[in-house]
């Protein structure tokens, strides 16, 4: 369909779906003092393509996304300092705990809509922090858990202070997140989620499931999300409160709309765009960088319907427009 985040009948990858991929691949030859950085980027492009799913393709809008990447978070950091450092066994455990509350809090917060599905979202990010912050046995409180080792990924690739094998292992579970993604999009269930965005009263008049649709987009989202989470904390071997705190899905959201949602590849633009500035103006000007993010957003949400892939769908037309 468009450009708009509907859903596409043709599934076939396109050779410019190859381009975030070599370009993942190129910085790592020719940027290696940038992967420690760069290690993050890929891990919230997971944590945004976690978000996209269920505000792009499903409607449901939420400003706590943070409480499923933080529970991930937590869960790989506490599995590490209590049972194994053994890394694909901690994503799966933080995979696993945020997919649960995930579901949990679905079935709850679906049934409601607007406001009060907002305001629920809140509610469960602050409840996630006050545990947290109180079980200082588990979590470590205000200090954080750290003083875990993460083992070799396999047994054979051991995490070094350069963060070369942090980079590839986290661009190789991207690529895994994003191939799930894109297959759940481009797959009827995308479309049905489309269809709820679309017109949610339609879809109950064709006798669509529509309720038991946004609960699994929900807990698959969630899951995403504590996947990502998890491998923040295997990357730094660290994890604090502000995994679960409300300015983290705030500047989510901001990624989000920064690059586009509701078309995948907008998860991919924002976080860059937005953590590359962020890294750039804090250097520049340690005091006011949160202004320069701020005029950024403002410009693209006033003059870019669609964020920065939208700016790009604007140029392509208006040059297939002037050639023709």
């Amino acid at each position: 369909m468009n450009h708009t985040g509907g859903y596409v009948a043709d599934p076939r990858i396109r050779a410019i779906e190859w381009l975030p991929w070599a370009i993942a691949l190129l910085c790592y030859f020719v940027a290696p003092t940038y992967l420690p950085l760069g290690s993050y980027v890929l891990t919230m492009i997971i944590f945004a393509l976690s978000l996209d799913l269920i505000l792009g393709y499903g409607g449901i809008i939420t400003l706590g996304h943070s409480a499923y990447f933080g529970t991930g978070a937590y869960a790989a950091g506490i599995l590490a300092a209590r049972l194994t450092g053994e890394p694909l066994i901690g994503l799966l455990a933080g995979t696993l705990a945020a997919g649960l509350l995930g579901l949990i809090t679905g079935l709850i917060i679906l049934r409601t809509r607007g406001l009060a599905l907002l305001m629920l979202t809140l509610a469960i990010t602050s409840l996630c922090f006050e545990v947290a912050n109180k079980a200082t046995s588990w979590t470590g409180g205000a200090d954080g858990l750290g003083g875990f080792t993460i083992q070799p990924i396999l047994g054979l690739f051991k995490f070094d202070f350069l963060g070369k094998t942090a980079y590839v292992y986290c661009l190789v579970v991207l690529f895994a997140c994003w191939w799930l993604v894109r297959r759940l999009v481009y797959s009827p269930f995308g479309a049905s989620l489309t269809g709820v965005r679309e017109n949610n009263v339609r879809m109950h008049a064709a006798g669509a499931p529509v309720y038991r649709r946004l609960v699994i987009a929900y807990t698959i989202s969630a899951a995403l999300a504590g996947l990502a989470g998890a491998l923040l904390t295997q990357t730094t071997q660290f994890v604090g409160l502000k995994v679960l705190g409300f300015e983290l899905s705030g500047e989510l959201m901001v990624m989000l709309i920064l690059g586009g949602f509701g078309r995948i590849y907008g998860a991919f633009v924002g976080p860059l765009v937005f953590l590359v500035a962020q890294d750039y103006l804090a250097k520049q000007f340690p005091e006011y960088w949160y202004f320069g993010i701020g005029a950024m957003l403002v410009l693209v949400v006033m003059f870019a319907r669609g964020g920065i892939l939208g700016i790009i769908d604007a140029i392509i037309a208006r040059l297939r427009r002037t050639q023709s």
